[in-house]
C-alpha cells in the first residue's frame, strides 16, 4: 500500500503576538496542534547596550542596565554600582547594604507578581493578575518616593543611594509588608490547588537538572529543575550572610514548579525586607566617593571643592583603575553579572552584561517540542524571558 506523506504546517508565532508578551518570533513547525519543531529569532529590540556603555562615563550606565529587565530594574542598578564599587575597592557601610536588600527584594517581588499572575492570564485566569498588580503599584509609590522614579528607576549611586531613606517611605514600605500577605494568600487560594490550572501547567515545558545546568540555567529556572542554587548563597553580596532565609527548589522543573518557586520567594523575600528594616544599622547612606557622586546643589553654589566635583563628573574627567572585574547578583530572573574592563579611561574599554533571559531561550524549542501551541505560550512566560534584557 502506498501511504501519502505527512503534511507539516509551519506556523509563526510573533513576532508581534500578544501572547507572546514581547518581540519574539518562533518559527513552529506543527502536526496538527502538536509541535514537530521550533526556530526562535532574536534582535528584534537590540539596542547595542554593550557598545553605546563603553562610551558613557560609568556613572552615566545606570539607566542603560534599567532596560534590561524592567520588571525588576534596581536590581540591575544595584548589581552595576557595586561592579564598579569592586573595581574602585570601595567597602560599603552596614546600612547602604541593608537599604540595598530592601530595594532588590521589593524588586524581586514585583517581578516574581508579573510573572506568575502572567502565567494565570495565560490559562484563562485573569483575577489573580488584577489583584496583584495593586501591590506592584505599592512597591512603585515606594520607588517614587525613594528615587522619584517608577518603572526605569536610575536607583541609587555608585558608593551608596543619592538619599536615605525617608520617614514617608519606611511608613509605606511597612504599609505594604503589612498587606501582602493577604493578597498572596488570596492568589494562592485561586491558582495553586485549582485543577485546571495544574492540568495546564503540571508536566508543561519540563526541562531536567541536568539539561538545565548544561544550558546554564539559573535563578527560579534552574531551582525549580531541582538544583539548589543562589548567587546570595553561593557568593553573597551586600551583606546577605547576615540574614535567615530559605532557598526553595522544585522537583520536576516544569510550568508549575516555576510558579511554585516563584510564589515561594515572594514569602522569603518579604522575610528579608523585614529583617533589613528592623535591622537597620546606623551609618552613611553613601560613601565617601566624590568622583561619582554629585555634590548638593547647595554645596556647589557655595564651596569652591564641590564646583571642581561636580564639573569633573559632567564633564566625564573621572579615570578608574585598570582591571578586570566580574560581579552578579541574584536578578528577579537569574544571576545577572556584569563583566567589566578597564584601561584606566573615563569610560569602560569593554562591559558584557550577563543576561539570564538569553540564556533561557535557547533551551525553549527543546522545552516545546512535543507538547501543543497553548502549552507553548505557559512555558514561555513561565521562563520570564524579558525581551528588552534579551536583546540587550
Amino acid at each position: 500500500m502506498e501511504f501519502e506523506e505527512k503534511q507539516y504546517t509551519t506556523l509563526n508565532l510573533g513576532p508581534t503576538h500578544p501572547a507572546t508578551h514581547g518581540i519574539f518570533q518562533n518559527v513552529l513547525t506543527m502536526d496538527g496542534e502538536q509541535i514537530v519543531a521550533a526556530e526562535q529569532t532574536i534582535g528584534y529590540i537590540h539596542r547595542a547596550f554593550e557598545k553605546i556603555a563603553e562610551h558613557r562615563p560609568f556613572y552615566q550606565i545606570t539607566p542603560l542596565t534599567d532596560r534590561l529587565n524592567y520588571c525588576s530594574s534596581p536590581i540591575n542598578n544595584l548589581g552595576w554600582h557595586m561592579t564598579v564599587e569592586k573595581l574602585l575597592g570601595v567597602k560599603t557601610s552596614k546600612r547602604i547594604d541593608y537599604l540595598r536588600i530592601i530595594i532588590m527584594e521589593l524588586a524581586r517581588i514585583t517581578d516574581h507578581l508579573v510573572c506568575n499572575s502572567v502565567i494565570g492570564v495565560d490559562s484563562g485566569a485573569l483575577t489573580g493578575f488584577i489583584y496583584v498588580f495593586q501591590e506592584r503599584e505599592r512597591v512603585y509609590e515606594i520607588y517614587e518616593e525613594v528615587s522619584g522614579a517608577r518603572l526605569t528607576t536610575n536607583m541609587g549611586r555608585i558608593g551608596g543611594f543619592e538619599r536615605d531613606l525617608s520617614i514617608r517611605a519606611v511608613k509605606k514600605i511597612r504599609e505594604f509588608l503589612d498587606h501582602l500577605p493577604k493578597v498572596l494568600h488570596e492568589f494562592e487560594k485561586l491558582l495553586m490547588r485549582n485543577r485546571i490550572f495544574m492540568d495546564r501547567t503540571i508536566g508543561v515545558g519540563p526541562i531536567s537538572a541536568e539539561r538545565a545546568v548544561n544550558y546554564g540555567f539559573t535563578g527560579p529556572n534552574l531551582r525549580a529543575a531541582g538544583v539548589d542554587y543562589d548567587v546570595r548563597v553561593m557568593t553573597p553580596y551586600s551583606s546577605y550572610e547576615d540574614y535567615e532565609f530559605i532557598i526553595p527548589v522544585g522537583t520536576q522543573g516544569d510550568t508549575y514548579d516555576r510558579f511554585c518557586v516563584r510564589q515561594q520567594e515572594i514569602w522569603e523575600s518579604v522575610k528579608l525586607v523585614r529583617q533589613a528594616l528592623e535591622n537597620l544599622p546606623e551609618g552613611p547612606f553613601h560613601m565617601d566617593v566624590p568622583e561619582f557622586y554629585l555634590p548638593p546643589k547647595q554645596e556647589v553654589y557655595s564651596k569652591m571643592e564641590a564646583l571642581i566635583w561636580h564639573f569633573k563628573i559632567v564633564m566625564g574627567e573621572i579615570e578608574v583603575p585598570v582591571g578586570e572585574v566580574y560581579h552578579s547578583v541574584e536578578g528577579g530572573n537569574g544571576e545577572l553579572g556584569f563583566f567589566l574592563v578597564s584601561d584606566g579611561g573615563r569610560t569602560p574599554f569593554r562591559l558584557h552584561f550577563r543576561r539570564p533571559g538569553f540564556i533561557y531561550y535557547q533551551a525553549y524549542p527543546e522545552m516545546i517540542r512535543g507538547g501543543v501551541l497553548s502549552d507553548a505560550i505557559l512555558t514561555m512566560s513561565s521562563m520570564n524571558v524579558i525581551a528588552g534584557e534579551l536583546d540587550a
